[in-house]
């Protein structure tokens, strides 16, 4: 598996990118190849898709994700380069888990409606240098990792209702969207095709 860490944070060497290294360190203990970049906005991510996994992560300043992710998402091509990712996400603030969660990673998750997300973290400032709880996440991401490639090597399913729905389609278009459908489906992790999955794939095969 090759892994990155993307980030931002106003301090070089500072407690986030302590806590990164420390992610970084432990996954790469698991096997896995891991780079870390810290984010630009407008820089380009093209470099993304020769990855497996993509972790996100970030400060809270003022009640908003550091601007440089955010902007690199709003305004930079990261999101369009995240297509199909396998994604993992945590924050790092000195607010409550709870409040955080609800404040603050939307502001992230709004930009990743059509990634699988493998797991979502907020690390308090109290806890940025405990091994376990590091070790809990990685090894949280790296289960939800292996689940969906367990789940790629079983042969989809297509429910009743998606299967009539692609026989509704000319024939000569139904090879096409049978193909970009399992396809999409398995980079997410489904264990079937469904009427949900083929309109949240519909971009990805054609409309």
């Amino acid at each position: 598996m090759k892994a990155v860490i993307l980030y931002d944070s106003k301090t070089s060497g500072g407690s986030t990118e302590a806590l990164i290294d420390a992610i970084g360190l432990q996954l790469a203990e698991s096997g896995a190849y891991v780079e870390k970049v810290k984010c630009k906005a407008l820089a380009d991510y093209s470099f993304i898709r020769e990855f497996d996994l993509v972790i996100l992560g970030a400060p809270v300043y003022y009640f908003l994700v550091a601007s440089q992710l955010l902007g690199a998402l709003n305004y930079g091509n990261l999101k369009i380069n995240l297509k199909r990712k396998k994604i993992a996400m945590f924050l790092t603030c000195g607010s409550p888990e709870a409040m955080a969660a609800v404040l603050y990673l939307p502001q992230l998750k709004i930009h990743l409606v059509r990634n699988k997300i493998l797991v979502e973290k907020i690390f308090p400032s109290n806890v940025f240098h405990d091994n376990s709880v590091i070790d809990t996440f990685v090894q949280d991401v790296l289960y939800e990792y292996n689940k969906t490639l367990k789940s790629r090597i079983g042969s989809l399913k297509w429910t009743i209702e998606a299967q009539e729905w692609l026989d509704s389609v000319p024939s000569f278009l139904q090879g096409k969207i049978k193909d970009g459908a399992e396809e999409f489906a398995k980079a997410m992790g489904y264990k079937e095709i469904t009427c949900d999955v083929l309109e949240e794939a519909k971009g990805e095969i054609g409309g």
